[in-house]
């Protein structure tokens, strides 16, 4: 069953606070308003040429957009939905708004609408943010600070959710922390629970002994299992881009440094990871995104166990 929702066009941007439930406030804002939005910015983009109009975010409003996409469109395309806003996209907003718009409008059927410019740009924008999540699940590195494993990734998508599953189920035991350095989080996982978090700067500690031993380690093997006479450094851009290398313990000098360490981005007084207790945030990082969901001590950390909300994005 399909609906017919008639919508008229405006010379007016919506700007909210770049979370998934505000964007899907701004979804219920312009349905309930009968407006078709020229452009939908989250709240740190730059200023538009039109007039702006701000969408408080209301979980329950947003709630039962995310409903209605199952219920009216399909299962299928409320993940599209949920995947595309995990994107790089530079307006995936508005193309997300769009394939809403049609989707509704069309029914189930919007997914096999591959003309359809909507469509096709979004469903290209999950198809990259998929094959990166998957390319990083081989490419990632995790070194060995005191026991607390810890990674640095510098993806153009906002990859950690897509990868959490894999590694919280891999390294259940462990504890880990892999910090997303492009986007400025950081999925933080302890024995039975794990939280993605904001975490503006990062330097891990000096290597230790150990950990530089498995590098050399890691390092021999890598290079011992090369067969010479077939080397193809085209070959190996390709299905290893070069991008990836900076953070890959195989690419490294041995000089004892870690990895994720690059041109002295991250001072030693940025710390905010100590390693051998919870991971702490101070007071600064707590993003606006998330600060609602936040428990009242910033030593406690909310473990995540119901997978729909987890589906949500936490944020909802």
């Amino acid at each position: 069953m399909t609906h017919s929702y008639p919508l008229k066009e405006i010379s007016k941007a919506y700007r909210y606070d770049g979370s998934f439930a505000g964007f899907l406030s701004c979804v219920f804002e312009a349905y309930l308003k009968k407006e078709y939005p020229s452009a939908i910015f989250p709240e740190d983009a730059p200023g538009s040429l039109f007039p702006e109009k701000w969408i408080e975010t209301d979980r329950e409003k947003a709630r039962r957009v995310y409903v209605s996409l199952r219920k009216n469109i399909s299962r299928e395309a409320r993940e599209q939905v949920r995947l595309g806003f995990l994107s790089c996209n530079p307006e995936k907003e508005l193309l997300l708004f769009r394939f809403i718009r049609t989707g509704l409008e069309e029914g189930p059927a919007v997914m096999n609408r591959l003309a359809d410019a909507s469509v096709h740009e979004l469903l290209k924008a999950v198809q990259q943010l998929q094959n990166e999540s998957h390319q990083l699940l081989q490419f990632l590195r995790f070194s060995d600070y005191g026991g607390v494993l810890i990674a640095t990734v510098e993806p153009k998508n906002r990859v950690l959710s897509l990868m959490a599953e894999h590694f919280c189920s891999r390294y259940s035991g462990e504890r880990f922390l892999i910090w997303d350095k492009t986007h400025r989080e950081a999925l933080f996982h302890s024995p039975e629970k794990w939280e993605i978090l904001p975490l503006l700067s990062f330097t891990p500690p000096p290597p230790g002994r150990e950990e530089k031993e498995y590098r050399r380690l890691w390092k021999r093997f890598y290079d011992t299992v090369a067969i010479e006479s077939r080397y193809n450094p085209r070959c190996r851009r390709s299905h290893m881009p070069m991008r990836y290398w900076k953070h890959m313990t195989e690419f490294q000098p041995e000089n004892g440094s870690s990895p994720s360490e690059k041109g002295g981005e991250c001072r030693p007084t940025e710390i905010l990871v100590s390693v051998g207790n919870e991971p702490q945030l101070t007071d600064g990082e707590k993003d606006p995104i998330i600060r609602a969901s936040l428990p009242a001590s910033k030593r406690e950390r909310p473990t995540r166990s119901h997978p729909e909300e987890e589906k949500l994005h936490a944020e909802i």
